[in-house]
């Protein structure tokens, strides 16, 4: 009886935190700060991202993973089931150190449209590299979640305190560890994979555990936006310059809509001027409502803008090919309707994807679990200063106000966000000047039309961390499944990631060897 009560007391004290902590609501309908600080996910929804159906050579798993990995106290011993996912068909063996390929999951579930579009380049290059593939979600999304329901955890102040990317980086290091010995390969090279806030991790588990991983892509993974080390006002200039090399009556038009319809909205029935003009599915409470979806539309059609669709591009020919004698704010529903389709109302039903930028519901009010999850990790580690000053972007002026995110994070969460441990704990401030000393195989990749790459590495840091970026390249593009239409200077960008990858994995192999004799 003893021995069964020892195995009980984390799960019991850990229930009556969770019971016990139960107390803060994270939901709120109250117009409230809007921090302007977009999601990083590495791709957005569309016919060809959405969820396929996974062939039988994908496994699922759950691994019986710790909650506290930096904590001895009996609660941290509790355990929570993380999905993997493995895909072995290619797997050449550990004999002839066949490497293996690991995706880090982020800001969102694992579901199955990540794992074969988002995840596309470790599937497309499995076969020539006879690679086991592995697919980890990150704890907290999807059905990784510790402890019951997204709500019931989130609304835990004590549980919703593990929710950090130190504890998914042990997470990921105790799955690939498990893994290798499950398969008998533990001289296998391991290269990690990421995407945006994905590849910040994939690039900072290789400089955690570099006894673990051998090398790491990390993908549009913006780990200078952090700490004044970028100006703040990156991103907004990076939209304003996509849209301008646009078209440059597109961007004036942009730029100058924001005074009109600040204009109608003071009017006598401003709003509801506002609402008919842009076919609303509700009517507009506040003008803010409007602007920011508008703003929150341009920003990830920046984010994303390449092939096939090219949504800047769509954006500027319908607001540049308005009929002659169409107003501003004419102009700016055109681009609306060339960017999202016809439909029967737009911008505030956030139940109906269609009305919004590209079914991702994100905004002041969302509820999603990756908006709220995200919105959490904002407000505690991931704290990177977002605004505009009078006259350096196309939008309003919006400086970051450091005070106001604070108390609206402290009213969402009851926690005080911490601006600098980012880089206390993984570094960025000289950032060339540190990793060349130390560190060693990491392809920092990017897409300039990406307003984040500004805050990206953007040149070689040594023989070994590597800068490779297209001009014409998007967010994460590099990384997505390969099509038979991609233009010739994302699959050469491909082609040196894939050629720098297997001179890692050589240089091992002759190091092995050389170790053996």
């Amino acid at each position: 009886m003893s021995t069964l009560l020892t195995l009980l007391y984390p799960w019991v004290s850990l229930l009556s935190i969770i019971l016990s902590t139960i107390t803060i609501n994270i939901v709120s309908t109250t117009p409230t700060y809007n921090n302007n600080i977009p999601r990083l996910s590495a791709f957005l929804r569309d016919s060809k991202t959405e969820p396929q159906t996974l062939s039988q050579d994908f496994q699922i798993f759950f691994f019986n993973q710790t909650l506290d990995h930096f904590n001895y106290g009996p609660e941290s011993y509790a355990i929570f089931k993380q999905k993997y996912v493995i895909n072995s068909k290619y797997w050449g063996g550990p004999n002839v150190f066949s490497p293996i390929f690991v995706y880090f999951g982020a800001e969102s579930p694992l579901d199955d449209g990540q794992i074969t579009y988002s995840a596309g380049i470790i599937n497309d290059n499995a076969a020539h590299f006879k690679a086991l593939l592995i697919y980890i979600e990150h704890r907290y999304y999807g059905e990784s979640i510790p402890f019951g329901t997204f709500d019931e955890v989130m609304n835990s102040v004590t549980i919703r305190g593990y929710f950090n990317s130190a504890q998914a980086l042990a997470d990921y290091a105790e799955i690939i560890v498990y893994v290798k010995e499950e398969f008998a390969a533990q001289e296998s090279p391991v290269i990690v994979f990421g995407g945006s806030y994905g590849g910040m991790l994939a690039s900072w588990f290789r400089l955690k555990y570099p006894h673990i991983a051998l090398g790491a892509l990390a993908s549009s993974a913006p780990i200078l936006n952090f700490d004044g080390i970028s100006p703040e006002n990156t991103f907004p200039v990076g939209v304003t310059k996509d849209f301008k090399e646009a078209s440059e009556s597109c961007y004036q038009a942009i730029r100058n809509s924001w005074f009109e319809i600040d204009n109608v909205a003071s009017q006598q029935n401003g709003l509801s001027i506002l609402s008919q003009r842009f076919k609303t599915c509700s009517p507009l409470g506040y003008s803010y409502e409007l602007k920011n979806y508008l703003e929150d539309m341009y920003s990830k059609a920046a984010q994303y803008d390449g092939p096939p669709t090219y949504p800047v591009t769509q954006i500027c020919s319908g607001i540049d090919g308005a009929p002659e004698g169409t107003d501003i704010l004419g102009r700016i529903f055109a681009g609306v309707i060339a960017r999202i389709g016809n439909t029967t109302c737009y911008i505030n039903d956030i139940g109906n994807p269609t009305s919004q930028t590209s079914g991702d519901t994100n905004g002041p009010q969302t509820t999603d679990e990756t908006g709220v999850g995200w919105g959490w990790q904002v407000c505690s580690e991931m704290v990177t200063p977002m605004g505009q000053g009078s006259d350096d972007t196309m939008f309003q002026p919006r400086p970051f106000n450091a005070t106001n995110f604070i108390n609206d994070c402290k009213s969402k969460y009851g926690v005080t966000p911490r601006p600098h441990w980012v880089t206390t704990y993984y570094g960025g401030h000289d950032i060339k000047l540190v990793l060349q000393r130390f560190a060693s195989n990491i392809i920092f990749s990017n897409g300039l039309r990406d307003p984040f790459s500004g805050a990206g590495i953007l040149e070689d840091i040594s023989d070994t961390i590597l800068a490779i970026y297209t001009a014409e390249g998007s967010h994460c593009l590099d990384m997505v499944l390969a099509q038979q239409s991609d233009p010739y200077w994302l699959v050469n960008q491909r082609q040196i990631e894939i050629q720098t990858i297997e001179g890692w994995i050589r240089k091992y192999v002759a190091d092995v060897n050389a170790f053996r004799k």
